[in-house]
């Protein structure tokens, strides 16, 4: 049992690939009352974690990351040391839990209302990030771990309305305002710019305990996660994973690796079968975080991550990552 003075208020956000979890959290992070400091828990499919990058931490933000498969089944006793850690060490006023965009939210509810946590942590709103513009992506609709968000979130909240359609706003909204049992809210917004009043709502599974029901999957082979080596330049280092028909392909390229800005991101443009593509890049005295879902909606925009430069694809489809490894170091400068 973990021993903590206080009890957290904890929340949950969810969301399929590409939703907008990071973005949001990063908005709420922004909203942070400023006496109090925030930890965030976030988990990555892939082996060579990006997302670490994209946060905007500080001295009131305590950022741990746990990659390599989703924490609530196949990376489950990593998450009860890095929970334990992280609420010894940071001791946060509130605690952001980020799933995998192909995390089952199950696992995590029944390990934080169990006899460990249930003291430390006190459930509050769970929330699940959807994109309309899923409406028109079939392989994402008939995904399991998609729908079982939605199913198990207290709160609904739509976002990127401003890049969808009409009609796909106003199918999306249809449906989320029909769902039994009803959603405690369902949310409109862009570029995850959730209300911070959205946290505080009570779960309904932290008021009458955890009603989620056992899912009946076979267990996943794991691919052991491993802290990234350092890579030498020139040389990146590659690892790849697989769960539940997808794929996870992660490149770790030294710091004093150099893109050429307009090769790599036409590479990076190009490929239109990735479910989502996550980078943060050297551009010489500059560096850039890219951000891509479904074939759409790409952002570029400054990072202040400086330690290396990562790649990292998901798919539902096998690549050849050998081939995908070569045309990454062809997007390097050279004669530095």
């Amino acid at each position: 049992m973990v021993r903590i003075v206080k009890s957290v208020p904890t929340n949950i956000v969810t969301g399929f690939l590409g939703a907008g979890k990071t973005t949001a959290i990063n908005h709420l992070l922004r909203l942070k009352p400023a006496h109090e400091r925030w930890a965030v828990l976030v988990n990555e499919f892939g082996q060579i974690g990006v997302d670490q990058s994209l946060f905007d931490a500080n001295d009131a933000v305590h950022i741990s990351e746990i990659p390599g498969g989703c924490l609530c089944c196949t990376r489950g006793p990593q998450m009860r040391v890095a929970l334990t850690r992280l609420l010894r060490e940071a001791r946060p006023d509130r605690l952001l839990i980020e799933p995998t965009g192909l995390g089952h939210p199950t696992g995590i509810v029944d390990l934080l209302q169990g006899a460990d946590f249930n003291a430390a942590i006190d459930l509050h709103s769970m929330i699940c990030l959807v994109d309309p513009q899923v409406l028109d992506e079939p392989r994402v609709l008939r995904h399991p771990v998609f729908n079982d968000q939605i199913e198990l979130a207290d709160i609904l909240v739509l976002n990127k309305t401003d890049l969808c359609a009409p009609q796909q706003l106003a199918e999306a909204v249809s449906l989320s305002n029909n769902m039994f049992p009803p959603k405690r809210s369902v949310v409109q917004t862009t570029r995850g710019e959730i209300p911070l009043e959205l946290l505080d709502l009570s779960s309904e599974r932290s008021a009458a305990g955890s009603s989620l029901s056992p899912i009946n999957r076979p267990a996943p082979v794991e691919t052991p996660a491993t802290e990234p080596s350092v890579a030498a330049p020139g040389s990146p280092l590659l690892q790849t994973g697989q769960l539940d028909g997808m794929y996870s392909y992660s490149w770790l390229f030294s710091a004093d690796d150099l893109f050429d800005t307009d090769s790599i991101l036409a590479l990076l443009d190009a490929d239109t079968d990735a479910l989502r593509i996550k980078a943060v890049l050297r551009l010489g005295h500059a560096w850039i975080s890219y951000n891509r879902a479904l074939s759409n909606d790409r952002e570029v925009r400054e990072s202040s991550w400086r330690r290396d430069s990562r790649v990292e694809i998901i798919s539902d489809r096998a690549m050849d990552a050998e081939a995908m490894s070569e045309r990454l170091r062809n997007c390097l400068k050279t004669g530095m």
